[in-house]
């Protein structure tokens, strides 16, 4: 009778895990998180070719880039969001915004605001998301609670957070393909392009505006989730 339950349970136990399993490769299958792969090797090949084919490098990175509302686009429609999902996609952001922030820090001056850029995006979005883990919310993205009507705009409205979002990345791109061998001020390099009469100008402009204003959020969001994190700490050492 021992060994028949022994045997039961070690079947069970078997069962469970070969069921675990299967559970797990499946949420590594969904359709987001395959194109949040493709995008992963779109970024690799493209950072590979970035100072031999530049606009080789600019297509394959605005693709992986489009690619970025296409996994969500998918996530809701198969209803296939997962927490896997959510974190491929946030670190493939920072970590391809990062190399690109990176690279132009080295093409123009002073290269220190780049770096800055850089800090910046990734301290807001790790500590909103890590806010949002205390907090017990499902999102990063979700600020109802918020009293600030600009955060609250960019994350309530799809459309315009996607033009802030795109209007970065364009003129990070815009900057990448005029960037010369010499070290140049990146002021100088926009007020040129921007004063001209051209489609150039004309989308450096556009472009400016949505970027400035994904900024200022980056800042709203850093102090927002600061704050959170601050509170979280005082209600715990209140709680009896």
């Amino acid at each position: 009778m021992r060994e028949e339950f022994d045997a039961l349970f070690c079947n069970l136990i078997s069962a469970m895990a070969k069921s675990s399993k299967q559970r797990t490769l499946s949420v590594y299958l969904y359709i987001p998180n395959i194109v949040g792969y493709i995008r992963i090797v779109l970024n690799c090949i493209a950072f590979a070719l970035c100072f031999s084919n530049r606009r080789l490098f600019s297509i394959l990175y605005f693709v992986s880039f489009v690619c970025d509302g296409l996994d969500g686009w998918f996530a809701r429609k198969f209803n296939q969001v997962s927490t896997f999902g959510a974190v491929l996609d946030m670190v493939t952001d920072r970590v391809s915004t990062a190399c690109l922030l990176a690279i132009l820090s080295q093409f123009y001056s002073p290269g220190l605001v780049f770096l800055f850029l850089l800090a910046l995006d990734i301290a807001s979005h790790w500590l909103q998301m890590y806010s949002t883990f205390l907090s017990g919310k499902a999102s990063h993205k979700d600020v109802k609670d918020s009293t600030n009507w600009l955060f609250k705009a960019y994350y309530g409205n799809r459309l315009f957070m996607a033009y802030c979002c795109v209007a970065s990345e364009v003129i990070y791109l815009i900057l990448f393909l005029l960037a010369k061998k010499q070290s140049e001020s990146v002021i100088d390099v926009l007020a040129d392009n921007a004063t001209k009469i051209s489609p150039l100008s004309f989308l450096i402009i556009f472009a400016l505006f949505g970027w400035a204003i994904k900024q200022a959020v980056n800042v709203i969001q850093m102090k927002t989730a600061a704050d959170m994190c601050v509170l979280y700490d005082i209600n715990r050492k209140h709680r009896p």
